[in-house]
């Protein structure tokens, strides 16, 4: 199969977005998902499902929860790049994929704190967004909406960085 650094990129964006959302709604526990956002200043009481014992969780626990999410995350991406790629003959550098999928986590995990003043939440302060982010009506979440195309973003960037030395043919 022969391609171009442009068509590595498209691919490398449609695995990451792909496996983005499989990592975010299906790979993600719910105790990461309720967590992640804990601080002891606005701690989480999160129910186990099971055994119906509740729990108070606070800023240790937040981080720990969301760096677990991450770290799940990032390797459904790598999983889905690494067999993606290998599937369409595309050959990345193998640094370059690193650094980008390592922009797809780590960004994901600033993201995903959500803390107040969180760093989604100071973007949307700043470009005049807070009524949005502050949405939750009509079936829409403007938080969960402004987290999700802030991946995508990171994504994008990190495809681009992925593909950086990707052997054209």
């Amino acid at each position: 199969m022969t391609y171009t650094r442009a068509a590595a990129f498209a691919a490398v964006l449609g695995l990451t977005r792909a496996a983005s959302a499989v990592g975010d709604h299906w790979i993600q526990d719910d105790y990461c998902a309720q967590v992640k956002r804990a601080t002891d200043a606005a701690p989480v009481r999160y129910e186990d499902e099971t055994t119906k014992v509740t729990t108070e969780h606070g800023t240790a626990h937040g981080r720990r929860a969301c760096a677990w999410h991450c770290i799940t995350y990032s390797a459904t991406q790598v999983l889905a790049v690494t067999a993606g790629a290998r599937a369409l003959g595309i050959r990345l550098h193998p640094a370059a994929a690193l650094a980008g999928l390592a922009i797809s986590g780590l960004t994901h995990y600033a993201a995903d704190r959500r803390v107040p003043d969180g760093l989604l939440q100071t973007i949307a302060e700043r470009t005049g967004k807070s009524r949005f982010y502050a949405l939750a009506a009509h079936g829409l979440n403007g938080a969960y909406l402004l987290d999700a195309s802030f991946h995508h973003a990171c994504e994008t960037v990190g495809a681009l960085v992925a593909t950086i030395g990707a052997d054209e043919r």
